[in-house]
């Protein structure tokens, strides 16, 4: 997944597509490629690295024609390589397909085409769409590609073409951003504005379950049923460096409002269809291997290391195995107490994290099996590890971790629940019930989105303040510690998260007149202890905002203002808690007038111990 381009016109469309492209790079990519028709007939080329290694290849054999596709490539699925670039095609060269998002059902998809005779070249979810194509192909792609995706499950954004009607490009979207430009004698699909936005303002956002169907002269919108749709068009009055952003002020605050998507994208395929198993292929441990954990350390750095803490709970809870989480800067250097019967799991955004990596190759070295749960496919840690779970969140841009965290904690619930279904520490009953929570997470946390405006309100407030401090219990303590995290970081104002009931044991000396206290209460096993702990923090001056769940109303007895969360399982409200603190701390930075996206001292990718 990342960046679509495609054009049809007169012009050359290798320019075009490479100028789109870069204008795509903000949004991260491993691998880019162009196919493009000739008067060879469809050609393609594709280069793993920068752009720049895909320009170098198309100055020395350039690709001339006025109708193509392009994309640069974040892998989900296969490693970054040439041959997992898109755009990709079938085997006789006919179709050609770029895609963003996930197919869920690719492999029984594949199975099914190699029994027909369809030989596949990568590694990739998307291969199987061009093949798919190919077999369905009646004479009309426009009818073919519409038969194709009612055979495909998942999210995807399509950029189709096909030799045999060269006078068409097919756009479809289904869960995954897609826009139409619109110009004279010519017209353009890309995955964000910034991909068309030098060669035309006047865009059709396609919705989710539409298509377009462009020629030189005309755009077509329709349903994927073929029912004609009428639209006005939009015409993007942005600056560039606004529509990089998607119209968000910033990354980061574009990212907070990407994690509906990130969230259903990293359970994907994992969910079997009627919701009763979690499917991790991706693990090659089998289950007599499983059965032999005796213990599982946790290692990580940062905001992942955070995520390790809510994992920590979620696998004792759910599996009964014993779980230690490390600080990975200091894992290697405590000794620890690792057997063969041992599994370390290393968590990395980037999975190039330095002292992680080290923790990694310590592990393997003392005789553990490792996996890594990461957000880049073929990144250090993901090759080096013995299985990986890839958080499918997408390329992140902004410094400080927002939904690249929250796709650690569904990975979390993901290997807490499989883990749990093959040591039968969890009944039918409740491993459905568990998984149909998980399912309604990503719309709860659409709701909470809602709700920016009062965090906004709270972070004036705390903007004023030189230190504050986050107090939570259990579950909440571990959300506590990455809300302080991600003030710090952006903010710059101290901050501190302490367990709520050791606020007594010497914390409460800090506790004066008007110091702020973001107070979490989501565990409700745990809330009558939690509020009496506010209720000490309140005698003592302190300003607390509470959060909680909806339902819990006696919170706001307690608290000078309260949030309220979406009711979910106990064990769950983690992925939701944290969001407000994350817009807690993006406008509290705002407040202040910082770089939110690139805070003082810091770097996206760790790679020095």
């Amino acid at each position: 997944m990342c960046g679509i381009v495609g054009y049809i016109g007169d012009r050359n469309s290798q320019t075009i597509l490479l100028d789109g492209l870069k204008k795509l790079e903000y949004r991260g990519y491993d691998s880019a490629g162009v196919a493009v028709f000739t008067s060879n007939g469809l050609e393609v080329k594709k280069a793993k690295g920068r752009l720049a290694v895909l320009e170098s290849r198309l100055q020395e054999d350039p690709l001339n024609g006025s109708v193509g596709i392009g994309h640069t490539r974040w892998a989900t699925h296969g490693k970054p390589s040439d041959v997992n670039s898109h755009p990709h095609t079938d085997n006789a060269m006919k179709f050609s397909v770029v895609h963003n998002g996930i197919i869920e059902n690719y492999l029984s998809l594949k199975e099914e085409l190699i029994g027909k005779g369809h030989r596949f070249v990568s590694e990739t979810d998307t291969e199987v769409i061009s093949h798919l194509i190919a077999e369905l192909y009646d004479g009309d792609i426009v009818r073919t590609v519409q038969k194709a995706v009612q055979r495909l499950r998942g999210a995807y954004a399509l950029g189709v073409i096909t030799e045999y009607e060269p006078d068409k490009l097919v756009a479809v979207r289904q869960a995954s951003p897609l826009i139409i430009g619109v110009g004279q004698g010519e017209n353009f699909i890309g995955s964000d504005i910034p991909a068309v936005l030098a060669y035309t303002r006047d865009i059709y956002i396609l919705n989710d379950g539409e298509m377009a169907v462009l020629t030189r002269d005309d755009v077509e919108l329709m349903t994927l049923e073929g029912d004609i749709i009428s639209r006005e068009l939009f015409y993007v009055d942005w600056d560039i460096a606004t529509a990089e952003k998607g119209g968000y002020d910033h990354f980061m605050l574009k990212e907070i409002h990407e994690q509906p998507k990130a969230y259903r994208d990293t359970m994907g395929s994992r969910i079997n269809a009627d919701g009763s198993k979690i499917v991790l292929d991706e693990i090659r441990m089998t289950e007599d291997q499983i059965r032999s954990i005796r213990n599982i350390h946790v290692v990580a750095c940062g905001t992942a290391y955070h995520a390790g803490l809510v994992g920590k709970s979620v696998i004792e809870r759910l599996a009964r195995v014993p779980v230690e989480a490390d600080v990975a800067s200091e894992y290697r250097y405590r000794s620890p107490i690792i057997t063969k019967d041992t599994l370390v799991v290393v968590v990395s955004q980037s999975g190039e994290t330095a002292d992680t990596l080290a923790a990694l190759r310590e592990a393997k070295r003392q005789g553990a099996r490792v996996l890594a749960i990461t957000n880049v496919v073929g990144s250090s840690v993901a090759r080096e590890a013995d299985d990986v779970i890839i958080t499918w969140a997408g390329p992140e841009i902004a410094v400080a971790s927002t939904k690249a965290y929250t796709s650690q904690l569904i990975a979390f619930y993901l290997f807490g629940l499989y883990l749990a279904e093959v040591l039968g520490t969890i009944e039918a009953a409740d491993l459905r019930k568990t998984i149909a929570a998980l399912q309604e997470l990503p719309e709860q946390v659409e709701n909470i989105l809602q709700q920016s405006a009062k965090m906004e309100s709270f972070a004036k407030q705390i903007a004023a303040h030189n230190s504050l401090f986050f107090i939570g219990r259990g579950l909440d303590f571990a959300i506590a510690q990455e809300g302080s995290l991600k003030l710090k970081e952006i903010s710059y104002i101290h901050s501190e998260a302490y367990a709520a009931g050791e606020l007594k044991h010497g914390t409460l000396a800090l506790i004066e007149e008007g110091v702020p206290v973001i107070a979490l209460a989501a565990q409700e096993e745990l809330l009558e202890k939690t509020l009496s702990n506010i209720k000490e923090v309140k005698a003592r001056g302190a300003y607390v905002i509470g959060i909680g769940l909806e339902g819990n109303e006696e919170l706001s007895e307690f608290v000078d203002a309260a949030i309220y969360l979406p009711r979910t399982l106990s064990l769950l409200t983690p992925a939701l808690s944290v969001i407000p603190l994350q817009l807690l701390a993006y406008y509290a930075s705002l407040a202040k007038g910082n770089d939110v996206d690139k805070p003082r001292n810091l770097a996206k990718s760790v790679t020095v111990e």
